[in-house]
């Protein structure tokens, strides 16, 4: 079996998942659809401290990114939202491996959280088909009750056959979802045929490995439903094809596509810094991280703020083919001040200058994305690299 050291393991990962990013051919919004098709999915987040995680995402890697980019994707039915391991914006083209998860929930076999209504799902089934899309705002009038409509109980019904398959989102208005029927959704053409286990888990097993590099089998059926086993038999059949090959990093065996290799003869952009988010496809699933890349990350505004350690909503810092630091940040746009409330420097990190230059530049990007122009410190650990930063960062200090 081959082995990689980790830098070469690192440096497949961060290629196949395009950070820090190269220069797409064609219109922007065709390098946004390039970046969906690839990673295979884009998760969607409503924690808005800076721009919502499927907008900085895609930003991180495609620098000519739009936030309208994503309405018009939908739109033009490029791209569909559905579920992932989490709520998501889906490539068209892979639609029919949507279609297990709905057929489970439909069937009874896979629970969702909320109680199906019948009642109130034919409903809202009747009105939506009479009357075309409709989103749960349409469903009180004056701040009263119709009826059996009242807006969490109707948005609880869409969103179960949202879940189902019957129903899928046309668009969003201010990030509020609107609901159709899915043939008025669906381009033509799609191929809507159900895909068996072993084509589910040959789809979930190259689109992974396509993405991030490299992949163990419990990375590929990560947050799956029943797809362990069918998993762990396409991959045998992919190795004894030799579709597939082995690589060993750290001691730890992984799955490789084979021409993907040939991804080490490239060269990795070292000296820019990138600033994920939380819920990037690199750094989603945290033991990965761990054990790749030697980074151990929590997401903390789900905790308590008394046992936070770094902040809020700390964002992880990519520079040198490696996660060096993180950053709790927030960015006021009525004010047009980007707070830096919590920097903390990895103790791996040794070229800090260097470091501090290429932040300095990426920062400065972020912020215009972020729709500010002015930057306020507020704690950098160590202390004594908020001098450092600041001399880099004198002319947007508020």
């Amino acid at each position: 079996m081959e082995s990689l050291s980790p830098q070469q393991a690192r440096k497949l990962v961060l290629l196949s998942q395009r950070l820090p990013p190269v220069k797409q051919p064609g219109s922007a919004v065709t390098a946004t659809l390039s970046a969906i098709e690839h990673l295979g999915y884009i998760q969607i987040d409503t924690i808005s401290a800076i721009q919502r995680a499927h907008h900085h995402t895609l930003w991180n890697r495609n620098p000519r990114y739009q936030s309208d980019h994503l309405d018009q994707l939908v739109r033009d039915k490029h791209v569909f939202e559905y579920w992932s391991h989490a709520a998501s914006y889906l490539p068209m083209l892979d639609f029919r491996f949507s279609l297990p998860r709905k057929k489970a929930i439909a069937d009874g076999i896979l629970r969702h959280w909320y109680t199906p209504d019948q009642k109130l799902m034919n409903l809202v089934l009747k009105r939506i088909t009479e009357e075309g899309p409709l989103m749960a705002r349409d469903f009180v009038s004056a701040g009263k009750k119709m009826g059996v409509w009242e807006s969490k109980p109707a948005k609880r019904a869409m969103e179960y056959l949202f879940q189902q398959g019957r129903l899928m989102s046309p668009h969003r208005e201010s990030f509020q979802k609107a609901y159709d029927l899915t043939e008025r959704v669906l381009p033509s053409g799609i191929d809507t045929s159900l895909p068996t286990p072993g084509e589910q888990a040959r789809f979930l097993i190259t689109r992974y490995l396509r993405a991030n590099g490299l992949g163990q089998a419990s990375e590929i059926s990560y947050l799956t439903k029943n797809m362990k086993q069918p998993v762990a038999e396409a991959l045998e059949e992919m190795m004894s094809s030799r579709e597939l090959r082995q690589v060993e990093v750290n001691g730890k065996t992984y799955y490789v596509i084979p021409s993907s290799l040939e991804l080490l003869n490239r060269s990795l952009v070292r000296k820019r810094a990138k600033i994920l988010s939380p819920f990037d496809n690199l750094i989603i699933q945290r033991k990965r991280m761990q054990d790749l890349f030697g980074f151990e990350y929590v997401l903390e505004c789900y905790h308590p703020a008394a046992k936070r350690k770094h902040g809020y909503f700390v964002l992880p810092i990519l520079w040198d083919g490696k996660l060096v630091a993180r950053v709790d940040c927030k960015a006021d746009r009525k004010t047009g001040v980007f707070h830096i409330k919590h920097l903390a420097l990895e103790s791996t990190l040794k070229k800090v200058e260097t470091f501090a230059l290429a932040f300095s530049e990426e920062l400065e990007l972020f912020m215009a994305f972020n729709g500010c122009k002015k930057l306020q410190i507020h704690k950098t650990t160590p202390h004594n690299f908020n001098t450092v930063l600041g001399m880099a960062l004198k002319d947007f200090l508020n």
